[in-house]
């Protein structure tokens, strides 16, 4: 099912109840779905030269919570990360928010956001320079979280871990032994006291009932499937349309990949209840959900090119991947565009 048919068919009932919750961004994300590849965005008239034929395709709309736009751009993301995976074990440390916490997160994401990013990196930064069999800097992936496979409101922040790091005094990898990177519960302990001293310095009022802090460390292989596992979301929305699986006119069924029992498992929610559980998750203008530390940053490539040198990793020039050609219906030849006409929407 289409996300923009629900929106259609919800949205008066969706707007008087959740209305006074709603920020510009709502409302922009919600129409940029419903307009996404119609004539507000312009459109691209195409002609195949064996056969003469002529067809019309609308733009998409680009937004970033919009589940049929960016599958370009969450594929150029993979490339560029798996163009820095280096030959060691990695792990995924995930920072997750209490849940007395969340109402005062969402009314103040960009700043608590920032801070959840900020403390959580700093954390696993220190326990890098400091851990015994460590002893230097590490290279972190971070990729922000709001929400569960259930689609309800969940803060939290997912970092990708090369098992090792880089002393620059002595140009020195240093390879993690083992299966285990860091304690869990002294990860959450740090993590819960900067985040706590940081939230107070910027005169948020945290409550005290805000006791189980949960930090999750676990191993995942050599870091491919986790980073897939997390491109899924970086430019497509919290849900896949074929995932929605029914409208009756009252309720919404979509389906979910169950995390512990690793099987797919349905929720029924009224068709409003759906368009809150799906748009409430629109991040601030700007807001950058994925970031990279350490060696793994941007600006980090001539230390990226000392660790992978190193480790005697081969390196290789991805092809410049173009968009995908529109193909013929009738003779499946690509086709040409003929023209061209874009609008602001």
């Amino acid at each position: 099912m289409e996300l923009k048919s629900i929106i259609q068919n919800y949205q008066t009932l969706f707007m008087a109840k959740y209305g006074g919750r709603l920020e510009h961004k709502h409302h922009q994300a919600m129409a940029a779905t419903q307009y996404c590849r119609t004539e507000r965005y312009g459109e691209m008239r195409l002609g195949c030269t064996p056969c003469d034929e002529e067809t019309v395709r609308f733009h998409s709309c680009g937004h970033r919570s919009c589940p049929r736009c960016q599958n370009h751009d969450t594929t150029l993301w993979l490339e560029r990360q798996q163009q820095k995976l280096l030959p060691v074990d990695y792990f995924m440390v995930t920072f997750t928010l209490p849940y007395e916490l969340r109402d005062l997160v969402w009314r103040n994401q960009r700043k608590l956001y920032a801070l959840l990013i900020q403390c959580a990196i700093s954390t696993l930064k220190n326990f890098g320079v400091n851990e015994k069999k460590l002893g230097g800097d590490l290279g972190l992936t971070a990729v922000l979280h709001t929400h569960n496979r259930r689609l309800d409101y969940h803060p939290h922040l997912h970092v990708i871990v090369p098992g090792g790091c880089l002393n620059k005094k002595r140009n020195q990898w240093t390879k993690l032994k083992g299966e285990y990177l860091f304690n869990a519960f002294a990860l959450a302990k740090v993590f819960r006291g900067r985040f706590l001293a940081a939230a107070h310095a910027a005169r948020f009022r945290i409550p005290k009932t805000a006791t189980k802090w949960v930090v999750d460390c676990q191993q995942v292989g050599r870091g491919l499937h986790a980073l897939k596992y997390l491109s899924r979301y970086l430019y497509r929305g919290v849900i896949s349309e074929k995932n929605i699986l029914s409208d009756d006119g009252i309720n919404v069924t979509f389906r979910y990949l169950d995390s512990q029992t690793k099987t797919y498992q349905t929720r029924t929610v009224k068709g409003e209840a759906f368009l809150w559980l799906v748009f409430q998750h629109v991040l601030p203008k700007r807001f950058r959900r994925t970031r990279d530390f350490g060696f793994l940053h941007g600006n980090a490539k001539k230390i990226r090119r000392l660790v992978q040198l190193i480790l005697k990793v081969i390196i290789t020039q991805p092809e410049e991947r173009k968009r995908p050609s529109y193909r013929c219906r009738s003779c499946g030849a690509p086709m040409v565009v003929i023209s061209n006409t874009f609008r602001s929407g």
